[in-house]
């Protein structure tokens, strides 16, 4: 193997495996067209994202619930002591009434595994737009 090749393959392993892992598997580009349909009568994403029925989701990830800027919270929620992970999500997306109980988010749940991962991949995406 001549040394160029032997480089670009070191080099292109080497960025796999250094490279930084996503949140949430799944697909965003699918998530991003589920978005609008299941989540989108209530709550924004990207650079111009506010509140309205529900809180702006900019840099859900790592968030304490109930703490976005500009919406006013159920108790329920403000007391929830969750933080706002993969798991938690995931959780929170399948029963929101089981995980944050006496919450005011009109939302039935979502059983299809994929679609949750879809969704946490398009919401991983704006991770670091910025809240209002």
């Amino acid at each position: 193997m001549n040394p160029t090749a032997l480089l670009t393959l070191a080099l292109s392993l080497s960025a796999g495996l250094l490279s930084t892992p996503t949140l949430a598997a799944g697909d965003a580009e699918a998530g991003g067209r589920l978005f609008p349909r299941l989540c989108g009568g209530c709550h924004q994403v990207g650079e111009s994202a506010r509140p309205g029925f529900g809180p702006q989701l900019n840099g859900i990830f790592g968030r304490p619930a109930g703490t976005s800027a500009n919406y006013v919270y159920s108790d329920a929620m403000k007391n929830a002591g969750l933080t706002w992970n993969r798991e938690t999500l995931t959780a929170y997306l399948k029963d929101p009434k089981a995980v944050v109980p006496g919450t005011r988010m009109i939302f039935w749940g979502l059983s299809d595994e994929e679609k949750i991962d879809d969704l946490l991949a398009y919401l991983q995406t704006f991770a670091q737009q910025p809240q209002p």
